[in-house]
């Protein structure tokens, strides 16, 4: 929390770079202008403004693809390996479901690449190749595929706009709002001196088109995650307190503040949310929207704990069909990550609970499904923790109702987020062939989340096998797509975990992000294999290079020797123990797979950071002695 006088405390220039560069990690940004971390020098600040904007992101990420020569882009075909399933021949038909599939796998694989071979691929003759492909889909996955320009374009501000510009001004109303969407998808993580995401987007907030106002309201949420920027708070508060507004834009509106506000428990935002809750009738609370504003209280409190307690009062005076639903929410949120025993202990108690319900009272054991991400929420901190969930999970299983089975599999993506383990790939599998579909659609889900940007060839394995077997169940088989497309993501340069810095630190952005797409998956039929598949881009906000860089304090790349092997936990063992066991010694820039550790391989350089992750500034050692 003190920050600040971290920072003062810094010694030299590149210590303080060196801490921009975990903050921007982070999602955090220091005043530099006054206060304890303000820096007299005009030139220096800029360039910590700079890399605390994290607006060269974009240019470290192709380095690191060059130098691994992944840059040629990917088509959707040569993730799905159609030809290595059995049987399954390419057949002629061009469904709207597969073509969105296709959509989807497009924009995770070629991820930051700025260039693919759908939408920005230069037309061939005069047919305009990238024109057509957007009106291959159906209207709302046209949301999809116009906002997919944004994941291909990550990062990369000025050069993803000028792609986007062309489908603002079209007369279909889904692609504006999918280019709305793909505006704030390219600002996602990345601040830019001029800030054009809220200059493009806050008119169309009060369109006529709820596509259009759902994808703007969106675009602001991703754009600004994390900020604190008061004017999209001015802008979003009167549709959240308007009786007259349809639950869906309600709900979407209610996220990006969350989104934009994440832990900071901004008053207005909780009072404003709490209005919008009381002032429903049980029809509109009913419907999956409503969910959404009780994720985003939550997400206001993400790691308060305690601070939560007044707002949980309240939502115990709410309409009973979202009271036990909020209630559970903001506990699960408000204690992420902290690994409280006696929380998990109260979650397990209402995953074990065995609800009689009649017809049409589904809301009776809404609750149970957050109450199983809750536990993986809280639990995620360590790996004991993690491994002491995972067991539960397996009860739950076993003895739990339909509500709760559908919560395990998103449960284990959560504890398991780009780290692929043996075991929990194993029991995904066994529920991705669940007797209930909704089982089946979150595991598959789940495996794709699990393996995020990894290329797993096992779990790629698997997913090709549940492509031919569900070929003839066009939902299951969509969701096998974009699993193959997660786990492809970035083409294995990317990684979902919210943990960084050697598993120390976690981004309440990153978490926010994924946390709100296992929310939407909690209700998947209407959601992600709806009409609101586009939800997925909330995961721009959790997608990171899994890179070590290292530079010199002018921000130019320096190639050193590093060792990489699996993390060693060495705390508090005398003497100078082995880090790192199992190395292979790599020139940076080099690939960190989840629970590895990298350490420079010669003392040529010393590294300003102790745990060498993300960018790292080295300095030339002066005591180094070249051998003969």
């Amino acid at each position: 929390d003190d920050v600040e006088a971290t920072f003062a405390a810094c010694g030299d220039k590149q210590e303080r770079r060196q801490l921009c560069f975990v903050l921007a990690r982070q999602g955090f940004v220091l005043d530099l202008e006054d206060g304890p971390a303000a820096v007299e020098d005009a030139d220096e600040r800029d360039a910590l403004i700079e890399i605390m904007s994290n607006s060269k992101l974009s240019e470290y990420y192709l380095m690191l693809a060059r130098d691994l020569d992944v840059m040629e882009p990917k088509t959707p075909q040569d993730v799905y390996k159609s030809h290595l399933v059995d049987g399954s021949g390419p057949t002629g038909v061009d469904s709207a479901k597969q073509n969105l599939a296709a959509t989807f796998v497009n924009a995770f694989v070629n991820a930051g690449f700025g260039q693919d071979k759908l939408l920005t691929a230069v037309p061939e003759g005069e047919s305009g190749e990238g024109v057509s492909w957007m009106y291959k889909n159906r209207e709302h996955g046209k949301m999809s595929a116009a906002a997919s320009l944004g994941m291909i374009t990550l990062w990369d501000v000025e050069g993803g706009l000028t792609q986007i510009d062309k489908y603002m001004y079209v007369s279909d109303q889904h692609v504006v709002a999918g280019a709305l969407l793909a505006v704030g998808v390219v600002n996602c993580c990345v601040q830019n001196e001029n800030d054009p995401a809220f200059a493009l987007l806050y008119e169309s907030v009060s369109k006529d088109s709820p596509a259009v106002r759902v994808g703007a309201i969106m675009g602001l949420g991703l754009a600004y995650a994390g900020t604190c920027k008061e004017e999209v708070q001015e802008l979003l508060v009167p549709i959240l307190l308007d009786p007259a507004e349809p639950m869906e834009v309600v709900g979407f509106a209610a996220l990006s503040l969350g989104l934009v506000f994440v832990s900071t428990q901004q008053e207005d935002c909780v009072q404003s949310l709490l209005q919008a809750l009381m002032a429903r009738n049980e029809t509109e609370l009913s419907e999956p929207f409503a969910k959404m504003v009780c994720l985003a209280l939550g997400l206001l409190f993400l790691g308060k704990q305690d601070a939560v307690d007044a707002t949980l009062e309240v939502s115990k005076t709410f309409n009973e069909c979202i009271s036990k639903f909020c209630q559970v929410t903001l506990i699960s949120l408000a204690y992420a990550g902290t690994g409280d025993v006696l929380k998990v202990q109260e979650l397990l108690a209402i995953c074990g609970e065995h609800i009689e319900l009649e017809d049409n009272t589904n809301w009776r054991s809404a609750h149970q499904g957050p109450a199983v991400l809750g536990i993986a929420m809280i639990a995620m901190g360590e790996e004991l923790g993690t491994d002491m969930a995972m067991r539960m999970l397996e009860h739950l299983l076993q003895y739990g109702e339909p509500p709760v089975r559908r919560g395990v599999p998103l449960a284990v993506a959560l504890l398991n987020a780009s780290n692929p383990d043996m075991s929990a790939m194993d029991m995904l599998s066994r529920l991705s062939h669940d007797t209930d579909s909704e089982v089946a659609h979150n595991a598959v889900l789940a495996l794709g989340i699990m393996g995020a940007g990894t290329n797993n060839a096992r779990l790629a394995g698997m997913l090709r096998n549940l492509s031919s077997y569900y070929s003839k169940e066009p939902n299951l088989l969509f969701m096998v797509r974009i699993a193959q497309g997660l786990v492809h993501m970035g083409k294995g340069l990317m990684s979902l975990s919210p943990y960084h810095t050697d598993r120390q630190l976690l981004s309440s952005v990153a978490l926010s992000g994924l946390v709100s797409v296992l929310y939407c998956a909690l209700d998947v039929k209407t959601t992600i294999v709806g009409r609101h598949h586009y939800v997925l881009y909330y995961l721009a906000c959790a997608m990171k290079p899994r890179m070590l860089l290292t530079l010199d304090e002018d921000g130019n790349q320096v190639s050193c020797h590093v060792r990489v092997g699996q993390a060693v936990d060495v705390v508090a063992q005398a003497g100078r123990p082995k880090t790192i066991t199992g190395f292979q010694t790599h020139t940076t820039p080099v690939l960190l797979a989840a629970k590895e550790r990298a350490e420079l391989g010669t003392d040529k350089y010393l590294p300003v950071s102790p745990v060498l992750e993300g960018l790292v500034i080295v300095k030339k050692n002066p005591d180094y002695v070249e051998e003969e």
